[in-house]
């Protein structure tokens, strides 16, 4: 089942190869966690999902890079190949001379219709590689011109054409503090278009992000890149293969359609968030000792508090004791505490993984969700 990721724009290009580069990297290190058999099980599963494999054996991504202007698709090339591990297909790239400006309409409105056929047909000639395509991933901000613009005018265009398929756009929302002075507009618009034509919206807060390399991965100096770097790692963590937990040894074949299952229970509930845990820097993983337990009892009261990160978390808030809606127990105007999310979906990976007791967990969280469709 081939999932084709669209890379739109300079944020989406540069998170893009993050991504294929964090996926290719953890191919290479799943050996201890799981049995030879096992193993080869996975790695196969994810290159089905995720590369092609030409003749030297060197895996190739399957995805499309977009952008209006040279430089940044340049560089993302010249880093694959260069990474000897991965590369980009030699003619899976569009890009102009001329950039959006920051101009959502822009990129709309001119780009979008402008290139629409030669980007549509450099869609289909990567679908028509596949046997069986599930559907797409873009990724693309929401400040800029190109990743917004052309990115919700793209998506309009990927719904019609292929009706079947599923469409989940991955999203970065700009800082508060300001990244251009029109994101605001930017974000709105994007947020309206994707609304109509997307099957999902897996949002990614760069405030947020920005505060997990600080406060867990002890970054002083926080680049785009290490931002890019920690959203590659929640990415590749929800859309590696995953194992069965009906008992039987298999890895899921369709990781957009289970999330869309799973997470999208009516086409207006369509936004998604991620928690990741434990986040934490690479030379911190020698002196650490997680256990199942420890950690599903952190992520249980991040998903009931609300909380974007394991740091910080208000341990004081409860699930409601009551059927009565969550609202009526706080005043007007305060804002509610609890999370109010109307489905999860938990993913699990590491060692022993299968020794892990999520009951305590899912009844929790079924007594919430239960909670919260009473409103």
């Amino acid at each position: 089942m081939s999932i084709v990721t669209i890379q739109l724009g300079q944020c989406g290009n540069q998170i893009g190869y993050e991504v294929f580069d964090a996926i290719c990297r953890d191919l290479n290190n799943t050996q201890g966690f799981c049995s030879k058999r096992e193993n080869e099980v996975y790695q196969a599963s994810c290159k089905e999902h995720f590369f092609n494999e030409e003749k030297s054996g060197v895996p190739i991504a399957r995805a499309l890079l977009i952008d209006m202007e040279p430089k940044v698709i340049s560089q993302t090339l010249l880093k694959a190949a260069h990474s000897s591990r991965w590369k980009y297909g030699q003619h899976s790239h569009f890009c102009q001379k001329q950039g959006s400006g920051n101009n959502w309409a822009y990129g709309y409105s001119v780009h979008g219709p402008k290139h629409e056929e030669s980007i549509m047909n450099l869609i289909q000639k990567e679908v028509e590689k596949y046997d069986s395509l599930r559907g797409f991933s873009t990724i693309m901000s929401m400040a800029g011109g190109t990743g917004s613009g052309l990115g919700a005018f793209l998506t309009q265009n990927l719904r019609d054409a292929y009706p079947n398929s599923f469409i989940i756009n991955q999203v970065i929302w700009p800082y508060g503090t300001g990244e251009v002075i029109v994101q605001n507009y930017n974000s709105v618009l994007t947020l309206s278009h994707l609304y109509r034509s997307s099957d999902a919206l897996l949002v990614h807060e760069n405030d947020v992000v920005h505060k997990i390399c600080a406060k867990l991965m002890n970054i002083k100096h926080i680049s785009f890149r290490d931002v890019n770097q920690v959203i590659a790692h929640q990415l590749g963590s929800v859309f590696q293969p995953t194992y069965s937990s009906e008992g039987s040894f298999q890895y899921r074949r369709n990781p957009l359609g289970d999330l869309m299952a799973s997470l999208v229970p009516h086409p207006e509930f369509k936004m998604l968030g991620l928690r990741n845990i434990p986040q934490m820097s690479e030379n911190s993983l020698a002196y650490t000792t997680f256990a199942w337990a420890g950690l599903l009892k952190h992520l249980r009261q991040m998903l009931i508090s609300n909380a974007k990160m394991e740091e910080g978390i208000d341990w004081q808030v409860r699930p409601p004791l009551s059927g009565l809606p969550a609202l009526e127990k706080v005043s007007p105007n305060k804002e509610p505490h609890f999370n109010t999310s109307i489905a999860n979906l938990v993913i699990l990976r590491g060692k022993d993984v299968h020794s892990a007791d999520l009951e305590p967990m899912f009844t929790s969280i079924r007594s919430l969700e239960l909670k919260r469709r009473t409103f």
